[in-house]
């Protein structure tokens, strides 16, 4: 058994805590349900309703340099949705890339807290397809693509904001003391 410094064991003990392995298990929890939203009330004065159904698929993560061990995680996210305007539906079919990034940081209470940043509107990437001539001019007019994207960064936003901050902590003191 070789010896080390504390600062060397506190590193190799984050190193192996917080991998791409356990960081994208957390995200499938936390990602795993199938969205089923609305109808929602959208445009000028909430005259359209938007209904969607979805599914996150399997997420990928990239370690990032630096001194805080951090990921980027990439979550598809697979939607249909339809605008209602109350005289016409139009349908839509988008395949999302959606960035977080999360982060690992040591607390004086001998705790891990995983933050996680949600991405920017302008971070989200979108292959949106309308179903049908009048689907694709209203996708143009009124700029339904970045729509998607601003909803889907302020959902994301929402539901990292609403989350208990408790659940992003992990007890190592709590671990060690139940172990011994």
């Amino acid at each position: 058994m070789e010896l080390c410094s504390y600062e060397e064991f506190g590193v190799a003990f984050f190193e192996h805590a917080v991998t791409e392995e356990k960081v994208l298990e957390a995200v499938r929890e936390m990602a795993g349900d199938p969205i089923d939203m609305g109808p929602v009330p959208a445009g000028p004065g909430g005259a359209a309703q938007v209904t969607a159904t979805g599914s996150v698929g399997e997420p990928a993560a990239t370690r990032l340099e630096g001194d805080i061990i951090r990921y980027e995680v990439v979550l598809p996210i697979s939607l249909d949705f339809t605008v209602d305007l109350q005289v016409d539906k139009h349908r839509f079919h988008g395949d999302l890339l959606v960035p977080l990034l999360i982060s690992a940081r040591a607390t004086k209470e001998l705790c891990i807290d995983i933050e996680v940043e949600p991405p920017t509107a302008d971070q989200v990437r979108l292959d949106l397809k309308a179903s049908g001539l009048r689907a694709s001019v209203l996708q143009r007019l009124a700029g339904i693509d970045d729509e998607v994207k601003r909803f889907v960064a302020q959902y994301i936003q929402d539901e990292v904001d609403s989350g208990d901050p408790a659940d992003r902590l992990i007890d190592v003191k709590q671990g060690i003391d139940a172990a011994m």
